[in-house]
């Protein structure tokens, strides 16, 4: 069966999988939701599939985005991932993922969790928007401002609001799976969902 997707994952399969299986799916996961913020950090001035095709060597770099081992990073460390062709080599996106982590760490002594913070933006539950082309769809919110806003306010860095609203994508606060794509309905509330059968 011929699915129809968004166009932006093209055909590269490691694309149209993460597309299919990834891209606007709710994630609740302090972890995961901490790696995808310093994933999207990194792809600042690059292809998201340049991301996408390093990530599992990021993963291995970065101690499986464990946040205390990140915080704890020194300068042998950073040299180490700045000879690792398996990353982005860039010096301030990696002291960024260090500092994203030691915020990481104070934001969670002080709110509980990235997860209860950072879904508040959207009430707790994901937005459904419904655009027609790329177009459309915009490249920053007013919950991307507030969130960029707010984390920069707690020492993040690369947490723009384009990248913020990027991350919102990702992580599945919004469903900007356009509505002519089968993702747009598989990730509606099943209320929503039976509403336009």
């Amino acid at each position: 069966m011929n699915l129809e997707r968004c166009a932006w994952c093209g055909k590269d399969p490691l694309y149209v999988r993460y597309h299919d299986q990834e891209w606007g799916v709710p994630v609740h996961d302090d972890r995961q939701l901490f790696e995808m913020l310093v994933l999207d950090g990194a792809q600042a001035g690059l292809s998201w599939l340049t991301i996408l095709r390093k990530r599992e060597n990021y993963r291995q770099a970065f101690d499986h985005f464990d946040p205390e081992r990140i915080a704890c990073y020194d300068e042998r460390r950073i040299a180490q991932l700045l000879a690792n062709p398996g990353i982005v080599r860039n010096r301030l996106k990696i002291e960024s993922a260090i500092k994203n982590a030691q915020a990481y760490l104070a934001l969670r002594d002080r709110h509980d969790s990235l997860d209860t913070f950072l879904w508040r933006y959207v009430g707790n539950t994901p937005r459904q928007n419904t655009w027609r082309s790329l177009a459309a769809m915009p490249s920053k919110t007013v919950e991307a401002e507030a969130m960029s806003n707010d984390l920069k306010r707690l020492g993040f860095t690369f947490v723009g609001p384009t990248i913020c609203y990027a991350f919102m994508q990702a992580a599945g606060m919004v469903n900007d799976h356009l509505i002519h794509c089968f993702r747009h309905r598989e990730l509606q509330p099943p209320a929503i969902a039976d509403a336009t059968t």
